[in-house]
């Protein structure tokens, strides 16, 4: 079967190309959807990629959350289509309440680029069941506001069941609470995390200098593993 996966475009997304091109390189159809639509188009699962969704007003993510297409996707979130939010989307799935907490600026107050170490902590997602519990990959990180907050109610229930899908690894880049890279739904089809899988999907692609982000092909499986989840729950 070809698997039919929608990236959406919000004014101000800025990655939508990039996810598009993670998605053909995992050997599914990417399938271009627009902010104002009510359309989902039958694809059989979701990106909501980075960037600054209108222009970030307000808070990250918040305006965005309110577009008329966001209405279908909490009801393909609630069907259990995989729906993966990168950044911006990450920041979208939480305003949302596709995902619990929040997300504020920068424990520093300054933009990060950086290649990230992340640990993956739940390996039972439709994002990530190709990687270990345990295994650490490399994913680039570009953001200001991924400062990762919680109630501490929230997030002994997001430890209790286990609903942190990434940790940062060897330092904590933003100041988010307990280390927090990404999270998971409870059922494991909807994952936000603040790293980029979709510009570490091929060796060469982008610099690769001391002075540089390198390349890298950890974040490949990230879409790899939705193609296979899709496939698994059509046969």
């Amino acid at each position: 079967m070809t698997v039919r996966v929608g990236v959406i475009t919000f004014p101000g997304s800025l990655d939508d190309g990039d996810a598009r091109r993670a998605v053909r390189l995992a050997g599914a159809e990417p399938v271009a959807l627009w902010h104002g639509s009510h359309d989902l188009e039958g694809v059989d699962a979701l990106v909501l990629p980075g960037g600054f969704s209108y222009g970030d007003y307000l808070r990250a993510g918040a305006i965005a959350a309110l577009a008329p297409i966001m209405s279908e996707v909490k009801d393909a979130a609630a069907k259990g289509m995989p729906i993966l939010g990168i950044c911006n989307g990450f920041q979208m799935l939480v305003e949302a309440h596709l995902l619990p907490g929040g997300l504020i600026r920068n424990a520093h107050q300054q933009f990060i680029r950086r290649d990230q170490r992340l640990v993956v902590e739940n390996a039972d997602t439709a994002w990530t069941s190709e990687f270990r519990r345990g295994q650490e990959i490399v994913i680039p990180l570009k953001n200001a506001d991924g400062g990762y907050i919680a109630s501490d109610e929230t997030l002994a229930r997001i430890q209790g069941e286990n609903l942190i899908a990434f940790r940062y690894a060897g330092v904590n880049p933003n100041g988010s609470m307990d280390d927090i890279a990404g999270l998971t739904n409870e059922h494991g089809n909807v994952v936000g995390l603040m790293p980029h899988p979709e510009h570490a999907i091929e060796p060469g692609f982008g610099p690769d200098t001391s002075a540089a982000m390198r390349s890298g092909v950890d974040g490949l499986q990230f879409f790899t593993a939705a193609v296979s989840a899709v496939v698994h729950s059509a046969a």
